[in-house]
């Protein structure tokens, strides 16, 4: 009986022990959100982006409504747009525009969404072998221009506004001839009237690009398989009057 009752002691004062045992804390649990922000943005600096959305994503996750929440959901977007993951990149964007129309940065989310989708419509290996792709579909780079047109308008005076205006120089062209490797098309299958609609588009909507005198000979050539003596007339005259050196007609 007595050696039961000291087993029995000895068991209970082991499972005291046991049960009373500090755990052994972890040190991620005890730092603050500035200290596990700084860690992710000198990952994200690195330029180890995958690694740095995981970290940024998990400090967001716990910190979601901390001082440091707007400024980690600016720095996801920028690191899912350097990974390469343009879906996530433009979802971050949406929603960062969505829930703060009044912060401060909001021309960046502008401007990376308009960087965004112009990297939505590119392709990697035909950028490296230098492969014209203006004749791919050209929805997301139509929607970059009109992001970037956003961003000039709103926010006349933001630093990004100079790149902006750049950036939809260079887009137009890329529109510019999408249409007339379309017009080009119409023109090697004889549906004249429609090419020359495309080189009035390039006229009209395009008037600055440097593909406007092609464009101005395209409507020429195709008024005069046409046979609209008037139109062919006067399009040479404006095509004449712009470019005088021009010698194809």
């Amino acid at each position: 009986m007595k050696a039961n009752f000291l087993l029995i002691s000895v068991l209970a004062l082991t499972l005291s022990a046991c049960t009373g045992k500090p755990e052994t804390p972890d040190a991620s649990n005890t730092r603050t959100a500035q200290s596990l922000y700084q860690d992710a943005k000198a990952v994200l600096d690195t330029g180890l982006y995958n690694r740095a959305i995981e970290l940024l994503t998990a400090v967001e996750s716990r910190y979601p409504f901390g001082p440091l929440a707007r400024q980690i959901q600016l720095d996801l977007i920028y690191a899912y747009y350097q990974s390469g993951d343009v879906d996530k990149a433009l979802a971050g964007i949406d929603r960062f525009i969505r829930l703060n129309p009044n912060h401060p940065e909001l021309d960046y989310a502008y401007y990376m969404r308009g960087l965004s989708n112009l990297k939505a419509d590119s392709n990697t290996l035909h950028d490296m072998l230098n492969i014209d792709r203006a004749d791919r579909d050209l929805a997301s780079t139509r929607q970059a221009f009109d992001d970037f047109k956003k961003l000039v308008s709103a926010f006349p005076d933001s630093k990004y506004a100079a790149e902006a205006k750049n950036r939809m120089l260079s887009i137009k062209d890329t529109l510019a001839r999408h249409e007339l490797i379309i017009a080009d098309y119409y023109m090697r299958r004889g549906a004249y009237l429609a090419a020359a609609n495309r080189g009035k588009y390039i006229v009209e909507y395009y008037r600055d690009s440097p593909l406007v005198e092609q464009a101005l000979e395209l409507m020429v050539e195709s008024y005069d398989k046409l046979g609209l003596t008037k139109l062919k007339e006067d399009t040479y005259q404006v095509l004449k009057l712009n470019f005088p050196q021009n010698s194809k007609f």
